[in-house]
């Protein structure tokens, strides 16, 4: 298994690109390496574990969340992973086949608290919800810090918040980019595996761009991460793999998840609904501003609660913004909109099932005026 892994890692590598998560077949095979690790593979076999598996509903995740609830009810055993390590690994898995493991060893004398620490910071726990509410009501003391830990919205609170100021570096494409253009249709053959996709973000040469990956990497050289700039941004059909693609580049990875990545920050003239959306549900910035005065390779700073971009270090505004809603922050800091109205949504069941009023950590999305007026075309 691993000298097969290897020579996919060394054939990625030819094309630049990072290997492809685990699949299912990968991952049972490695489970039986790590059973009985070979000497000196210790560390790789770990990281593969760690890191290299789909979380979720993915069927590698599911043989994944088979193994390590073995491990820590005792029922399976490797000397890399011990329980206590197999219980942090099944609470990396966002949601899916880890839950009923991480809620059954709330009653797990050896192992309660580990849980109980996992589970306060999953928020994917849908009808899972009520199994922890009753073990709670029941006395289970664990069950009620994890409710206690969602009402208070822990999982939120213990992230960073936005900072006030933002240094960037511009990778200005002036004009109008569409999502062909960050996501031909000629190559939507690889849209699932999103570091090759990327690669065909700006195949096409047009003014400000050579080689966009190449001129990426050395804006990073500058030590800032790189804001996408453009006058008019994500026009034209509805495609997540252009957001895919440019998170890639302007992105942070996500601990544990492989080959994807969050966050980010896209500033234009223009920004399409549909692509501001989707930056939104995967935890970037984008926000609408005069991009006149920007240009590659300008180093800014913005500042975020006074809606201006200056140049970095002086207080020379080179352009001022509004947030389309101040909920944008709160969406940035939980990793997304998705993850914001999902994790807001635990908090407020959690609330309500201990009797409490509706939490005031979030911002409140400012409701339209209502109206008795018609529409019209």
């Amino acid at each position: 298994m691993l000298e097969a892994y290897r020579k996919h890692v060394a054939e990625r590598a030819e094309l630049g690109v990072v290997p492809k998560p685990l699949s299912a077949d990968q991952v049972a095979d490695l489970i039986e390496l790590l059973k009985t690790p070979p000497a000196g593979e210790e560390e790789f076999l770990v990281d593969l574990i760690s890191n290299r598996v789909p979380p979720g509903v993915d069927e590698a995740a599911y043989v994944k969340a088979g193994f390590l609830s073995a491990v820590a009810k005792g029922e399976a055993e490797s000397p890399l992973i011990d329980k206590k390590f197999a219980v942090k690994l099944l609470g990396t898995m966002l949601g899916g086949y880890n839950i009923a493991t991480l809620i059954d060893l709330l009653d797990d004398g050896e192992l309660v608290d580990f849980a109980a620490d996992e589970l306060c910071h999953t928020m994917l726990m849908f009808d899972a919800f009520h199994d922890v509410a009753e073990k709670a009501d029941g006395g289970n003391a664990a069950a009620k810090r994890v409710m206690t830990s969602w009402a208070d919205a822990e999982w939120f609170t213990s992230k960073n918040e936005i900072p006030e100021v933002m240094t960037v570096a511009v990778y200005k494409v002036p004009g109008e980019t569409n999502t062909d253009d960050l996501s031909p249709a000629q190559d939507a053959w690889s849209r699932p595996d999103i570091p090759l996709h990327a690669k065909a973000m700006y195949k096409n040469p047009r003014e400000g761009v050579t080689n966009a990956e190449e001129q990426i990497n050395e804006l990073e050289r500058t030590g800032h991460p790189v804001a996408l700039v453009g006058d008019v941004m994500g026009t034209g059909s509805a495609r997540k793999s252009a957001t895919n693609s440019v998170l890639w580049y302007i992105g942070d990875d996500l601990p544990y998840i492989p080959n994807k990545r969050s966050g980010g920050v896209c500033i234009a003239g223009k920004i399409a609904p549909i692509f501001f959306n989707t930056m939104e549900d995967a935890g970037a910035l984008p926000f609408e501003c005069d991009v006149d005065n920007l240009n590659t390779g300008d180093i800014i700073d913005i500042r975020v609660y006074d809606g201006k971009i200056v140049r970095h270090g002086t207080d020379e505004v080179i352009s001022e913004f509004e947030l389309k809603t101040e909920v944008l922050l709160d969406e940035v800091r939980a990793g997304g909109r998705i993850p914001l109205i999902i994790g807001r949504g635990l908090t407020q069941r959690a609330r309500e099932h201990m009797g409490l009023d509706t939490s005031t950590v979030f911002r409140a999305p400012v409701i339209g005026e209502e109206s008795d007026k018609g529409y019209t075309l």
